[in-house]
């Protein structure tokens, strides 16, 4: 074994874990049963896994160490220690959506991002928590509870990927699969103090698509702490599927071998605000605006950019209920007593939309697209907070106030959903700590399927700021 301890190689990038595989100055085996090791220690505390399989995760160590040892064709994961979101079928593997409906499902399939990081050749560690069927921005539902942030317990890891985020930042895999339907790799990312990347939509295909309806805005993407880990994952599940008809089709590039480069003159906005959030947290809006200006220290253009969107919220929220009361009314009343409340409230709003809402919702949607169309012409990159506040209480669902302010339940988490809305790549990057010493994220936008440039941009900054140094102290 090389000559680190063993919260060093719990915190290792994926990047490091695959060369020192291959090398064999470290096996999958060893790396597998020290972050098990972990995994045992502190998710008791946050509660980020909610189904291990280790007993798998020791097989397919094994598995990948016999592959390095006789000189087979490897994968571009191969070896690594990965986490799989409870909303994505795995085959043979409890999949219960977080979900009392589904808290016996054993899906006899794969869906394809993780039958495509199987072929790339993971260790499944197990699947991480999600609130049912992945409704909300807090991490919690009837069979597994609570996830807990990592960096201080009483507060939320943010949602839906909470458990996924959680248990990277806390060092128990670098990989976690997630996905994001209004800001569920994106937000939790945020929350933990790691990197999510929100795909451009159909970068990642999603099939089949079992239970939840929501297909024109949900993405796929990975949440990592190194920007390069997340390059490398995306390398082995984008690309087409026949299963996906609103899969993108191949780009012939690998994002892993251009992540470094910086690209030349880019042209920087941001805002604080996106033309319609009321209030944000002070030391948020500090950090991100400093954090967006360093970005001319490459010699790039940053200044201030100003939008005007008339409540983005409304369409969004009438077609997410209204897939929501699309996919549930049939198990309703049978179910609805065993269904979160809040989820519940959702369903019985979307149930009151004529079709005339739906059909003004989806016009209203392409009138948000055409203001970042707009954007782009004259800009790379759009800079906003990833969400409004560092992360808050655990156990309630929104923060009532905000800065001092009464707010509405979505004041906190304006900036995520209208780019499910638009379907753009984003990703939200770790960019400072609060005085209580917790995260705060800064998402970088790019203009449609420029999943590459997102990345590098993410990855320049990564370098100008790390953020990897900090860990979560556990007792």
């Amino acid at each position: 074994m090389m000559k680190m301890n063993k919260e060093d190689i719990c915190f290792m990038s994926a990047y490091d874990m695959k060369d020192a595989i291959l090398r064999q100055e470290l096996t999958s085996q060893e790396i597998t049963d020290i972050i098990i090791e972990r995994i045992e220690k502190i998710n008791p505390i946050i509660n980020a896994y909610c189904t291990p399989t280790f007993d798998l995760a020791r097989e397919m160590a094994k598995k990948a160490d016999k592959a390095v040892e006789s000189g087979e064709k490897l994968g571009l994961l191969h070896g690594i220690p990965t986490s799989i979101k409870d909303l994505f079928l795995t085959k043979d593997i409890r999949t219960t959506f977080g979900s009392l409906i589904y808290e016996h499902n054993v899906p006899q399939r794969d869906d394809v991002a993780v039958n495509r990081l199987k072929n790339a050749g993971i260790v499944l560690l197990g699947k991480t928590n999600t609130p049912e069927f992945g409704y909300a921005g807090v991490t919690h539902n009837f069979i597994f509870g609570k996830t807990r942030n990592p960096w201080k317990t009483d507060r939320i890891p943010g949602g839906s990927t909470g458990g996924g985020a959680a248990a990277v930042a806390s060092g128990l895999g670098p990989l976690a699969l997630g996905n994001d339907g209004g800001g569920s790799v994106r937000i939790p990312a945020g929350c933990c103090g790691v990197f999510g990347h929100k795909t451009s939509f159909g970068r990642v295909p999603v099939y089949p698509r079992i239970e939840l309806h929501a297909e024109s805005y949900v993405h796929v993407g990975p949440i990592v702490r190194y920007v390069r880990d997340a390059a490398l994952m995306l390398d082995a599940i984008k690309g087409p599927h026949d299963g996906d008809r609103y899969s993108l089709p191949e780009e012939n590039i690998k994002y892993s071998d251009f992540v470094f480069e910086k690209p030349n003159n880019l042209k920087i906005g941001y805002t604080i605000d996106l033309g319609y959030a009321k209030v944000i947290d002070p030391e948020v809006e500090k950090n991100v605006i400093n954090s967006a200006e360093k970005f001319e220290e490459l010699g790039w253009t940053v200044e201030k950019a100003s939008f005007k969107m008339r409540k983005p919220e409304i369409p969004f929220y009438t077609l997410y209920t209204a897939d929501y009361a699309f996919d549930l009314k049939p198990k309703f009343k049978e179910w609805e007593e065993k269904i979160d409340p809040e989820l519940v409230k959702l369903v019985k709003a979307g149930l009151s939309y004529s079709v005339l809402d739906v059909m003004r919702a989806m016009s209203q949607r392409t009138k948000i697209y055409e203001i970042f169309y707009k954007f782009f012409e004259n800009y790379d990159i759009l800079i906003t907070p990833t969400i409004a506040i560092p992360p808050f209480e655990l156990g309630i669902m929104f923060p009532p106030k905000i800065n001092g302010k009464n707010v509405s339940p979505t004041a906190w988490m304006p900036f995520s959903f209208p780019f499910n809305i638009t379907g753009h790549p984003a990703a939200s990057v770790p960019c400072g700590w609060s005085s209580e010493g917790l995260p705060i994220g800064m998402q970088i936008v790019g203009n449609r399927f420029k999943d590459l440039l997102v990345l590098q941009v993410s990855q320049a900054f990564e370098e100008i700021a790390p953020w990897q140094d900090l860990r979560p102290k556990f007792k």
